[in-house]
């Protein structure tokens, strides 16, 4: 059965960010749905350095649907808007509740899911630049960090992007199938993406 996703974005959103998890989400088959938490509406919008990015639909369109991923890229500008949006943070709610795959990576740790104390007691990291928004005893510093019993995904910023997207991919699929991802990509071998299967 093939995996679905949600992407959001957001005006501000961080842009190489956003399009690395997309790409990769596409790449890996999964249904990839790219929401626009934008407070006008608009589908079409600016991201964090002029990019221009252009949703699927908006948040609200698809808030009652169910998802095997919520990924929120970051960007200061964007998490602060997917912080504001309360369609969001009840779809993100609703996702732990359910003890479905959240990942967040960038600002997106530190100003939404912290900040909605959401993952209380889960470790994570974020933008070094956040770290002060995250309680100490959750604070990891890992480019990419996944809590196993909380089922929860961050990582730090637009450099991690990818490493970040394929422990998306290794999370819901197994290495095996991140493995056919990763190859022609000709990702960095020290990624340790290879065909042993799913550990």
């Amino acid at each position: 059965m093939t995996k679905k996703v949600l992407v959001p974005i957001a005006p501000g959103t961080e842009e190489m960010e956003a399009v690395t998890i997309i790409d990769m989400m596409v790449r890996a088959g999964y249904q990839t749905v790219v929401a626009s938490a934008d407070f006008d509406g608009q589908l079409t919008m600016k991201a964090s350095r002029g990019v221009t990015l252009t949703a699927d639909c908006k948040l609200v369109d698809i808030a009652d649907d169910e998802f095997d991923a919520v990924i929120l890229p970051g960007g200061v500008q964007g998490s602060e808007t997917f912080r504001d949006s309360t369609v969001l943070v009840e779809i993100v709610r609703q996702q732990m509740y359910e003890g479905k795959l959240v990942a967040a990576i960038c600002a997106a740790p530190a100003l939404v899911l912290a900040h909605h104390g959401l993952y209380p007691e889960a470790l994570m990291t974020c933008h070094p630049s956040f770290e002060s928004h995250i309680p100490a005893k959750n604070w990891r510093v890992k480019r990419v960090t996944y809590d196993v019993n909380h089922n929860l995904l961050t990582s730090q910023g637009p450099g991690t992007a990818l490493e970040f997207a394929m422990e998306v991919i290794i999370n819901l699929s197994g290495k095996a199938h991140a493995w056919t991802v990763a190859e022609p990509m000709v990702t960095i071998p020290t990624l340790q993406y290879h065909k042993l299967g799913d550990e």
